[in-house]
């Protein structure tokens, strides 16, 4: 395995103890009541979409995703800016605002480095200790963190949400990335194995590219058999963790999971599926009532879970267009304006993304009336986990934005259009 630097030392964190270990006594009721959570995108993981002028102020165009961050820029200078941003894009006055607004989870994506970085990899750490104050923030508030792998060594899908963006992922090529990554979620399992009224779920890695065949997927399936044992028997012993598994779909169909990791033999597992409409023509080219439509749609598949698992959709956005700047990677255009390279426009991007101010009263009635199909739908299975709380200038996307300005409902409950997927 790669020599590692730079390792962190951990340190208890400040929370209430569980009582005694039970299996089975999760610290959220699972299966019965529902997920209902916002992601807190582009704070402990960048991501150029959601905070564009982080990486414009760079003058630098090289800089794309975090790795290239650290890589061409001077460190201290870099460091000195991601505190900047750690100290002020989520604080606990975010968390105050997200229970009030009647959510339950928070999923928190954080990327291998902050724990460990290898000789060569230009990442800055200083990552950790924001992940304590979210806890803490999270335990104050009556909310749940689903602490979730977003990026692992080599890049699980190449795309620059999970550090490093390429054409084509290498972590699963490789046995050293996959121990390097193993080793992590033993220690993010060991970190908040007695704390699961807190941190109930840990998400072992975000979106492993499925899409590019059995070479990954093969890589992926052992990989969540490893992160099985590391959280849920994180005791040196045969006594089981109260704390749930959230493995990702892969990019597959539920009917590709069906048997896999099943009860009795498997205990806490949730398949979590990432549900968007906007990463492909097609897609773009829907009209509203289609975009609908397709939400609605999704509701026999999901009430039904013919993986056999339960299933949370972990992230979707009311967003029906991919007009966010750099939402495709920085410098990278649209299909929506025929901006992406290859596509051709189906309209223009203006007033379609941007700050609310900019949107019309029709556009604001559709994104409620596309949130609510997708919340009745994706309450058919556990729940559902929207991306994402907060962006600089696509409020579109923006949980916050829709409660601000009415197109998201201060009680996710309380529908205008209850009957909308009739």
């Amino acid at each position: 395995m790669v020599a590692l630097i730079r390792s962190v030392a951990f340190t208890a964190l400040s929370l209430s103890p569980i009582p005694s270990i039970c299996a089975l006594n999760f610290g959220f009721p699972y299966g019965s009541e529902n997920v209902r959570g916002v992601n807190l995108g582009g704070w402990l993981v960048l991501e150029p979409w959601i905070t564009p002028s982080l990486f414009d102020n760079t003058g630098d165009s090289r800089i794309i995703d975090e790795w290239t961050f650290g890589q061409y820029q001077d460190p201290t200078k870099a460091l000195n800016t991601l505190r900047n941003h750690w100290d002020t894009w989520i604080t606990e006055a975010d968390f105050a605002a997200i229970s009030a607004a009647g959510l339950n989870h928070v999923r928190l994506p954080i990327g291998y480095w902050a724990f460990e970085v290898a000789p060569g990899e230009p990442y800055i750490q200083g990552q950790l200790q924001y992940l304590y104050k979210a806890i803490n923030w999270a335990q104050s508030h009556r909310l749940k963190v689903i602490v979730d792998l977003h990026g692992v060594p080599g890049s699980q899908n190449g795309f620059d949400n999970s550090g490093q963006k390429m054409n084509y992922p290498l972590w699963h090529t490789s046995q050293s990335n996959i121990n390097r990554s193993n080793k992590i979620i033993q220690t993010i399992a060991s970190m908040f194995k007695d704390t699961t009224d807190v941190v109930p779920i840990i998400a072992p890695l975000n979106e492993p590219a499925g899409f590019f065949g059995n070479d990954v997927l093969t890589a992926t399936k052992q990989y969540w058999y490893d992160s099985y044992a590391n959280i849920r028997q994180p005791y040196g012993n045969a006594t089981q963790s109260n704390t749930v598994v959230m493995i990702h779909d892969a990019f597959q169909s539920q009917d590709y999971w069906k048997g896999f990791m099943n009860p009795p033999n498997w205990q806490g597992v949730i398949l979590d599926t990432h549900i968007y409409q906007v990463f492909s023509t097609p897609e773009n080219q829907r009209t509203n009532s289609q975009h609908i439509q397709v939400a609605c749609s999704t509701q026999s598949t999901l009430s039904t879970s013919p993986a056999g698992l339960w299933v949370v959709v972990g992230e979707w956005t009311p967003a029906a267009t991919d007009c966010a700047k750099y939402l495709n990677g920085r410098g990278v255009g649209a299909r929506y304006d025929g901006t992406f390279p290859g596509s051709t426009a189906v309209g223009t991007c203006a007033g379609m993304t941007g700050k609310a101010w900019t949107f019309s009263q029709s556009f604001k009635m559709f994104l409620r009336q596309f949130w609510e199909a997708q919340v009745q739908s994706y309450e058919k299975a556990q729940g559902w986990i929207q991306w994402t709380w907060k962006t600089e200038i696509a409020d579109e996307w923006s949980y916050q934005a829709g409660l601000a300005n009415g197109w998201i409902p201060q009680d996710p409950t309380n529908f205008i259009y209850p009957k909308i997927c009739n």
